[in-house]
């Protein structure tokens, strides 16, 4: 017969209160929301993020920088036609080319056309 402090198939010995007694047992089904629970689901979902289309970076010496004044052009590393990044909370998460919105010809939008995996996304944020 095992003492040991892990063998819990008889449970506790008589007159030890468990150390947790809020947690029900695992073989007990859980009454409160499971994490595949729709109610744990629409939290989340509802959750801000902060996205961000990155059309492109610049680098200049603050000498050059505040010489800029109205109209002046700052040059992009990026190129037209080529993709930009979509970053959600600063991690790249897509990439897409730029389009003029159709319901409103004042405004730009992104159309996707790369999502970025995991591995590659932890690179660039």
């Amino acid at each position: 017969m095992s003492n040991s402090p892990f063998d819990d198939a008889q449970g506790p010995p008589a007159g030890i209160a468990p150390v947790f007694p809020s947690v029900a047992p695992a073989s007990a089904p859980a009454a409160e929301a499971r994490i595949g629970d729709t109610r744990n689901i629409d939290s989340i979902l509802r959750i801000p993020v902060l996205i961000q289309v990155v059309l492109g970076s610049a680098t200049m010496p603050v000498a050059d920088l505040m010489k800029l004044g109205r109209g002046a052009i700052v040059s992009l590393d990026h190129r037209v036609g080529e993709p930009v990044d979509v970053t959600v909370n600063g991690r790249v998460v897509a990439r897409g080319e730029i389009v003029v919105v159709e319901e409103d010809n004042s405004r730009f939008g992104v159309s996707l056309t790369e999502i970025v995996g995991p591995a590659e996304s932890g690179q660039n944020g």
